[in-house]
């Protein structure tokens, strides 16, 4: 979680290092209001974090497509994942990449009302391929229909439903 997180801010710190050597005037002027902006970016981020992570199920249930990926992102990290979000378009179908003890698992997150078809794990095997993953899973608020349990089972694709997803929030809120 705090790799992700500081990978990109140090990138950031070292462009700001440079602007602000190249003038002294600079320095005075941009500095403190740099620092600012820092610190209040990494204390909204954490917020953000730690309200994702305690998040329950009702609040799955509303989020957007997008906010339940990075909600799975702070849950996995918690489980103690290195997760990454691909990014929106050209993810070749993962949303997340996850790595822990020298396996990497693609994700495809799917926030649903219905139950999750074939599209989703013929996306997601498709994904272990290009990511040159060892494990594929497809992570739901919701369930999977019949055909798309028997293409997982074919294709070696672990399904994670709400009912283990239930489980895995209670998990981490008693460990928190």
């Amino acid at each position: 979680m705090i790799d992700n997180f500081f990978s990109g801010f140090l990138v950031g710190l070292e462009y700001l290092w440079r602007i602000l050597t190249a003038d002294p005037l600079v320095t005075l002027i941009v500095l403190p209001g740099t620092i600012f902006l820092i610190s209040a970016s990494l204390v909204v981020n954490i917020l953000e974090r730690n309200r994702l992570r305690k998040s329950g199920m009702l609040e799955v249930d509303q989020m957007s497509g997008k906010k339940f990926e990075e909600y799975l992102q702070v849950l996995l990290e918690t489980r103690g994942f290195n997760a990454k979000i691909t990014p929106a378009s050209g993810d070749y179908g993962a949303d997340l990449v996850l790595k822990k003890n020298g396996t990497k698992i693609v994700v495809q997150a799917k926030r649903y009302k219905k139950n999750v078809g074939i599209r989703a794990v013929q996306e997601i095997v498709s994904a272990r391929r290009h990511y040159k993953a060892d494990e594929c899973w497809v992570i739901t608020n919701s369930d999977f229909t019949e055909q798309a349990k028997r293409l997982a089972l074919s294709n070696d694709v672990r399904l994670i439903n709400r009912r283990e997803l239930m489980n895995w929030m209670l998990e981490v809120s008693k460990s928190a």
